[in-house]
């Protein structure tokens, strides 16, 4: 699940971007309203965390400008500025949610993951479908009526994204956007078939499935 992180203190940034791969996320780097709004414009992000003080303009600005193109997509405002009437004006302005530094991780853990719930319709951090259970928290899955199987980042990545859009057809491409950031080496797309192979040797052929020459889908039922 990749995000879009917008903060202009390379330090804060950098131990941030750690934290949430930590916690199975992609995170792109955006230093400046202006490459915020290059990334914005040509890769698709689950969520964004927004700072407002920025080097070539305010935060808010690009948020008012997202929610007026009809982007949906979840944003979560994280800045110095933490009184009352700065808080009203950045939900009003869009943003689904707002966190004051300095901030403790788990908390910013817990607000995104509320945040991505909400944004795919699930209620728990256990998402479950089909027969196949995932629980968010452990980064592991399991089968109905069987034991809970531990993931690696990759494969719970890959699995939650898949579990996330259901019966939407991901090319090789997509998916690999999903499972790499952009300051990473690029991967070769046979990775992807390795970790779906994987996948199904833990959950079976019939839950993630082929349709030949567009790509992988999680079928829902």
């Amino acid at each position: 699940m990749k995000l879009l992180l917008l903060e202009d203190d390379d330090l804060l940034a950098e131990s941030l971007a750690e934290s949430l791969k930590d916690n199975g996320y992609l995170v792109d780097l955006a230093a400046s309203l202006k490459a915020a709004k290059s990334l914005m414009a040509t890769e698709h992000y689950e969520l964004a965390i927004l700072d407002v003080g920025l080097p070539d303009g305010s935060g808010l600005d690009l948020l008012a400008q997202w929610r007026r193109q009809k982007r949906d997509t979840p944003i979560l405002i994280l800045t110095a500025r933490d009184t009352w009437e700065d808080k009203v004006v950045g939900l009003e302005t869009g943003a689904d949610d707002y966190l004051t530094k300095p901030f403790h991780e788990a908390e910013l853990m817990a607000r995104l993951k509320a945040l991505l719930r909400r944004q795919s319709g699930q209620l728990s951090q256990v998402i479950t479908l089909n027969g196949v259970s995932l629980d968010e928290a452990g980064q592991r899955v399991c089968l109905e009526g069987e034991t809970w199987r531990s993931l690696t980042a990759t494969e719970f990545r890959l699995l939650r994204y898949l579990m996330l859009h259901p019966d939407r057809i991901h090319s090789k491409e997509q998916l690999l956007e999903q499972l790499y950031a952009l300051d990473q080496d690029a991967a070769a797309p046979n990775l992807v078939e390795v970790y779906v192979a994987r996948l199904r040797r833990y959950l079976g052929k019939s839950v993630i499935q082929t349709r030949r020459g567009q790509g992988y889908f999680f079928a829902s039922h």
